[in-house]
């Protein structure tokens, strides 16, 4: 016979001779494992009709107060709907007008309160000791800065792109290796700070994230995922033996990534965390973000955001973005900290390092590591793409972009 999952009430699971378990949340019952013979015969008794009785529902008095007559009813006691029960069905018979209550538990959303990814992180996931690679170093930090990785995105869907580019996993993993070559090649200083400026991945079910216009994809979200996490540990795992400290920045506000580039990077905060002593990573949910190494300031941000922003930062500065800027930096006391504000962005898919526009702070746009989509390179040209290293001596800057 075999077994199914039922909601008993106590009674029903002690004459099944059953453990008596704690009601369910909200419930008046539990759930048990029974044979599917006893779950029939608990079914029937349920459904089966109180015993029915004569009940007066009238009488007459005289004017005295005297009751001169009466008038019964035969009838069954109503039958109550347990809390958290609905009425699936109501049966009468023509005979005697008998009728029969079906009732079932309420849909409710199942709780899943034992879920915890923090927990299941540190099960599977243990800290690692890694063998440092000693480096003469001459500055006092250095960065890696890299933005739209556009993970999923397919340059060229119809076979008629102007400069047909693969960017798929090998693709990207070829870019990572890159990335390490370079920053293992020129190391300055012990600590690396990481800035990834959003637009990780290219979208959410073949959409932005604000599900403005369909994207050309080459990739599952599953896929997509699976990707942009292996890229993102690959470049963590083969550069942690080389630097006393690592820091990296997510940005997870942004036009196509969004909350899915969250996930991401959620997932990849809290293995490398649990796996490496001398990894953090901050991830930025805030359209603008900054912080702070000795006196310098770093403003970050994707450019634009994943709701509101219309028109998002430009390449090159105007008067309304030095505003919005400078605005920022008043309500966060930014000026007062900082001897030296570096404003970074993504988006624009330029490389652009302003350092005179504005007297207070740079503004600098960064190279997009993947490819042009074949919408950009229809509309406007090829690209170069890249990353950017930068070293940092008290306040003096020494910028290395690199293009692939």
């Amino acid at each position: 016979m075999s077994k199914s999952t039922r909601w008993l009430f106590k009674k029903e699971a002690e004459k099944l001779g059953l453990k008596v378990k704690e009601n369910g949340k909200d419930r008046k019952n539990a759930r048990y494992q029974i044979e599917d013979e006893d779950w029939l015969v608990i079914y029937a008794k349920r459904m089966k009709p109180n015993k029915r009785s004569f009940v007066e529902v009238i009488h007459k008095k005289n004017k005295d107060g005297e009751i001169t007559s009466t008038t019964e009813k035969l009838q069954s006691e109503p039958i109550e709907v347990p809390d958290n029960f609905e009425v699936v069905k109501i049966s009468t018979s023509k005979t005697t007008g008998q009728q029969w209550i079906q009732y079932q538990p309420k849909k409710v959303e199942e709780e899943i309160s034992d879920f915890n990814i923090d927990s299941i992180i540190k099960k599977y996931i243990n800290p690692v000791e890694v063998k440092k690679v000693k480096q003469e170093t001459t500055q006092d930090f250095q960065t890696l800065t890299f933005t739209d990785v556009h993970v999923g995105m397919d340059t060229d869907k119809d076979n008629n792109s102007m400069y047909a580019i693969k960017w798929d996993r090998n693709s990207i993993l070829k870019s990572a290796k890159d990335i390490i070559d370079n920053v293992t090649s020129n190391i300055t200083a012990p600590t690396l700070i990481i800035d990834d400026l959003g637009d990780l991945l290219d979208g959410l079910n073949a959409k932005t994230t604000r599900g403005g216009h369909d994207l050309p994809q080459n990739m599952t979200n599953e896929e997509a995922f699976d990707c942009a996490l292996e890229f993102k540990m690959y470049i963590i795992d083969n550069l942690v033996p080389y630097f006393n400290k690592l820091v990296i920045n997510n940005i997870c506000n942004d036009n196509h990534a969004g909350c899915f580039g969250y996930f991401v990077n959620e997932a990849f905060k809290q293995i490398v965390e649990q796996k490496y002593k001398d990894v953090m990573v901050n991830n930025h949910r805030q359209f603008i973000n900054h912080y702070y190494i000795n006196d310098i300031c770093f403003v970050i941000t994707h450019g634009k955001d994943d709701k509101s922003l219309k028109f998002g930062f430009k390449p090159a500065l105007d008067t309304k973005q030095i505003e919005k800027i400078d605005q920022y930096c008043k309500h966060n006391n930014v000026y007062k900290k900082a001897k030296l504000i570096v404003f970074k962005k993504g988006d624009s898919h330029q490389a652009l390092f302003d350092m005179c526009t504005s007297d207070d702070f740079y503004y600098f746009n960064y190279p997009a590591l993947s490819p042009s989509s074949q919408w950009v390179q229809t509309n406007f040209k090829k690209g170069r793409r890249g990353f950017v290293l930068e070293s940092y001596k008290d306040l003096e800057l020494t910028l290395k972009p690199i293009y692939l």
